[in-house]
């Protein structure tokens, strides 16, 4: 059995409390829920990447794609995303973002995903992503 590692990029906070961004045992990595903040400054409080839903999906993308590429994968390892937002109005404009964004990356095989309304972010976050990964 292998260990289990956990992940935390340099452009992340430490988190504030005992989780990781990201865990990788085996050729299995999970990504715990990423948001929009901006990269990390040590010393400062984190930092929504924009006060909207492209800003912070965007930046979201790159938090998540940081822990998968410190943990030695790609978006094509990963095999299940789940895209939490605070308003159901957003769907819309996320799908559009999603499919460009992953068009631009060259995505080869889309994985499965489900997105939901959750409320439950603090103020002013609106886009929260999780993905789990199976490196080949």
């Amino acid at each position: 059995m292998s260990d289990k590692t956990a992940i935390t990029p340099a452009t992340h906070t430490t988190p504030p409390a005992k989780f990781s961004h990201g865990v990788r045992k085996g050729n299995i990595l999970q990504v715990a829920g990423q948001v929009g903040f901006k990269p990390a400054v040590e010393g400062e409080a984190p930092t929504p990447a924009g006060p909207t839903l492209r800003e912070q999906t965007l930046q979201t993308f790159a938090n998540v794609k940081a822990i998968l590429e410190e943990g030695g994968a790609s978006w094509d390892d990963v095999m299940m995303m789940r895209v939490y937002l605070t308003d159901v109005s957003h769907f819309a404009e996320m799908n559009e973002i999603y499919n460009a964004y992953f068009e631009a990356e060259g995505l080869k095989e889309a994985p499965a995903a489900r997105t939901t309304v959750y409320v439950g972010l603090p103020p002013g976050l609106l886009i929260e992503i999780d993905a789990l990964a199976v490196l080949g």
